[in-house]
């Protein structure tokens, strides 16, 4: 009895483990359908399917690992769904020897209710039928897929861009008589991409592509050609016995075209064409403007990405150097080529590092240049032009504007143009000294420096770095002082402006002040380290920005007159107006012509035939002016118009309308209605001038 009631518990072990197995085989599939069903939609393989079903359900057997589950929990398992078995089932897995009075009985007794229990299914698989449940409505849903939606049939189309997406196009209605149909796109040769067909009338070509139409017909039929936007028309040539027939045509622009067999017209199939973009270039480096100061290499690195939609085949840097100023300008324009050749790639990062004396240029000129692309297809695009201007140090180092005119602090600007002289002249003598006297001089200007430095910033508040010396004598030892709080903390605190709170100069003024102070601090630091060399560029743009806030600090006054008029004393004071003419302009706004006038009357006819579906003659002209302003628009937007356009020629050509018809011609042509233009009218008044509207309210108002 005891190895029986160990067989069932296993026995039921191993249905858990397999209802567990199979509850995660469906739930793989499940994932496997929706995956089946995104494929189906993006026209990719459906078999691709198979790979995530399989990689699913490995993930989770490693996740639930049911094979890992033992006796004793089944066993625990079995005493929550059976009350009859008193908790007791896992004294049956245990040896018969290691158990006590009380467990013997118990066990006894769960032996014979064991023995006679019929254990059901339906616990073990309540995991198993929701998946199922759950794979039953992922079937459906990609069933439901495969019958309503219709992808694209044929060869990817390109778009715009690197990559590459599918153009998708509404179900097809075809001729009865048309066997079938077969495409051949052989792109441009600026695409560089290869020939293709499809098994649709509905194409998507590049601009200037070659598009060549093989129809079979399950008939022989005498005559068959295909209208383009309702104007040109190209025969087919029967090509064997009159059920083969054969056409060709290079597709410029969008549209719609039709396909007419023996006089029978088919639907109107799309075309639509894909533009190439001119090259997108994007400058990396310099900024748009750059300033190269004394000191500095003068070279400029030029980087930039190019990218394409086909390839691009060539570009160029356009740089145009400024030589002189005033009417002595000179310009000399130059084409640098790119390090490296095109290939044609839709994609290219280039560089290109630019030496300015080796354009000739010299202190004061500046570069222009921006960077033109050139695609494949012949269409060029161009940046905005940068500009890299040289540091004038001959102007920079000049007194012009110091001696003369509004001057802010003068003697400050000469002390940082000496230092820079004497930085200068250190360099130029720095073989015929000895290293420590170098040293010596480069601190001494570093000194210099920081005297100044220390005398503009008591203009922005900062602290005077001198040093205290001890007090001799306790400036509030008098009795009289005693309370005076005011006169201790002037004495014992730190008494000193703050930045923030200064306000002798604008917002602008102040932080570029704090600029050239910045540039101070680190000319000051490579004099300290004995590097004049470095420091110069510092002390360049200290000067610079100092030279700049003298120009803002001046104030021009233009000088301006007035000569009036002479006044004839003889007429003065004699109010006589004769002569004087009213001033009146007069001008007759007359609206142009309503190019949406036959859209709006075809709003009203299509009003109508909800009411009453059946047309008139009168009505039919009006649709019909309306069908052809739709078939312009549907030539340029076949995407959004075409629909439109098929249910417009229902209309007319059916007996009976369609309600579902005139929806979708009444949305098309909202898209096309524009909101009317405001025009000029006399405001619209009632007769009684708001008396009868005063007269409610005062009655309201009133008393019983």
């Amino acid at each position: 009895m005891t190895e029986q009631g160990i067989h069932k518990i296993a026995a039921l072990r191993r249905r858990w483990v397999t209802y567990q197995v199979l509850a995660d085989a469906a739930l793989s599939a499940v994932i496997a359908l929706l995956a089946a069903g995104l494929f189906f939609m993006l026209s990719l393989l459906v078999w691709w399917a198979f790979p995530v079903f399989w990689s699913s359900f490995g993930l989770m057997l490693a996740l639930h690992r049911p094979w890992r589950v033992g006796n004793d929990k089944i066993a625990s398992f079995l005493d929550k769904q059976y009350p009859e078995l008193q908790e007791s089932t896992g004294l049956l897995l245990l040896p018969v020897g290691e158990l006590n009075v009380l467990q013997s009985l118990a066990r006894a007794k769960t032996e014979s209710v064991f023995y006679h229990l019929q254990v059901k299914h339906k616990p073990f698989a309540k995991r198993f039928w929701q998946s199922a449940l759950l794979l039953l409505l992922s079937t459906l849903f990609f069933v439901a897929i495969k019958v309503l939606y219709h992808p694209a049939n044929g060869s990817k189309a390109w778009t715009r861009g690197i990559g590459i997406a599918e153009q998708k196009f509404p179900m097809e209605k075809i001729l009865p008589q048309i066997d079938g149909v077969e495409l051949t796109i052989t792109p441009p040769a600026y695409t560089r991409r290869a020939k293709r067909e499809q098994n649709r009338f509905n194409l998507s070509a590049e601009d200037g592509a070659t598009v060549n139409w093989h129809i079979k017909t399950n008939v022989a039929i005498k005559n068959a050609f295909l209208l383009f936007n309702d104007k040109e028309h190209i025969n087919l040539k029967n090509i064997e016995g009159g059920t083969e027939w054969q056409a060709s045509k290079m597709i410029s622009q969008p549209g719609f075209y039709l396909v007419s067999i023996d006089g029978k017209l088919s639907d109107l199939y799309q075309i639509q064409i894909i533009k190439d973009a001119p090259p997108v270039i994007h400058v990396k480096t310099p900024k748009q403007y750059t300033y190269i100061d004394a000191g500095e290499a003068q070279q400029v690195n030029i980087n930039a990405s190019l990218t394409d939609d086909y390839g691009v085949a060539d570009a160029l840097i356009i740089a145009t150097v400024a030589k002189g100023r005033g009417e002595g300008v000179k310009f000399k324009e130059y084409k640098l080529n790119f390090n490296g050749a095109f290939g044609g790639n839709p994609q290219y990062d280039v560089k290109k590092l630019v030496s300015l004396p080796a354009l000739n240029m010299e202190s004061g000129d500046e570069l222009y240049f921006y960077v033109q692309a050139k695609d494949t297809h012949q269409q060029q695009s161009r940046t905005d032009v940068f500009t890299v201007a040289i540091q004038d140090t001959a102007e920079l180092l000049s007194m012009d504007g110091v001696l003369s005119g509004a001057n802010l602090k003068p003697e400050f600007f000469r002390s940082e143009r000496q230092i820079i002289i004497d930085a200068e002249k250190l360099l130029k003598e720095k073989d015929s000294i000895a290293v420590e006297k170098f040293n010596a001089r480069s601190n001494d200007l570093g000194i210099d420096q920081k005297l100044l430095r220390l005398r503009y910033g008591k203009f922005l508040g900062e602290e005077d770095e001198t040093t205290e010396g001890p007090k001799t004598n306790d400036q509030v030892a008098d009795p009289a002082d005693f309370s005076n709080a005011a006169k201790i903390l002037k004495e014992y605190t730190d008494d000193h402006d703050k930045a923030e709170d200064v306000q002798f100069f604008e917002p602008a003024i102040k932080a570029q002040l704090k600029a050239t102070l910045t540039e101070m601090w680190k000319a000051e630091l490579q004099l300290r380290l004995y590097k004049p060399q470095a420091a110069l560029p510092f002390a360049y743009k200290a000067l610079r920005l100092l030279k700049d806030l003298q120009q803002k600090s001046r104030s021009y006054v233009a000088k301006t007159a007035y000569n009036p008029t002479p006044i004839k004393l003889d007429k003065r004071l004699t109010g006589e107006l004769a002569k004087i003419m009213q001033l009146v302009n007069k001008q007759e706004i007359k609206p142009g012509a309503d190019q949406f006038e036959g859209l709006k009357k075809a709003v009203a006819v299509l009003e109508q035939l909800k009411i009453r579906p059946v047309l008139n003659a009168a009505d039919n002209r009006v649709l019909q002016v309306a069908n052809q302003q739709l078939s312009v628009r549907a030539s340029a937007q076949p995407g959004i118009y075409l629909s439109a356009l098929s249910a417009m020629r229902r209309i007319l050509s059916a007996q009976k309308v369609n309600i579902n018809d005139i929806g979708i011609v009444e949305r098309a042509i909202q898209k096309t209605l524009a909101a009317p233009k405001v025009m000029p009218s006399t405001e619209v008044q009632t007769a009684d001038m708001g008396l009868s509207r005063s007269y409610y309210k005062n009655l309201k108002q009133a008393k019983p």
